[in-house]
């Protein structure tokens, strides 16, 4: 039997067609989920680097002694590397992010079954999962920093 003697089986295809369509749009929307999820983590700890750099600012202008003054600002230092860090976590997450949402968009223009859209679609979600894993890596960097500086320099001042 073929498609045209059956009917509905064409119906059938074109239902197919389409949820296969919906199934591979879902996992960009995952993925993106997910991106939010880490960019959210990101800002939490980038906004508390952020209050800890503007308190032990506050103490360096005060009256520390000299060894408490090199103290402080071995830690303003480790702080300014951790922003770096942190702010190169968001910037990659958010190009994972945008990246998610291009291929979401590609893959319904690729229902028109153009290559250069199907080239496209590898192309953003490559950079999708690239930048994602990079900002991990960043992320990763700073949790380093902020360990070693646990292990080496001990804990920092605390807002009172």
């Amino acid at each position: 039997m073929t498609a045209g003697i059956v009917p509905g089986l064409d119906a059938m295809d074109g239902v197919d067609s389409i949820a296969h369509i919906v199934q591979v749009a879902l996992t960009p929307v995952f993925l993106l989920s997910g991106i939010g999820t880490l960019l959210n983590v990101f800002n939490t700890r980038l906004s508390r680097v952020s209050d800890h750099r503007a308190y032990v600012t506050t103490l360096l202008r005060g009256e520390a002694d000299p060894d408490q003054q090199v103290w402080l600002r071995a830690h303003l230092v480790r702080l300014r590397r951790r922003t770096v860090v942190l702010d190169s976590s968001v910037v990659l997450g958010a190009i994972g992010g945008a990246s998610t949402c291009g291929a979401a968009f590609v893959l319904f223009l690729g229902s028109m079954r153009d290559t250069a859209i199907a080239n496209w679609l590898y192309v953003l979600f490559g950079l999708a999962l690239g930048c994602t894993a990079c900002a991990l890596v960043a992320f990763l960097a700073d949790s380093v920093l902020a360990w070693h500086g646990l292990r080496r320099e001990g804990s920092l001042p605390h807002p009172k």
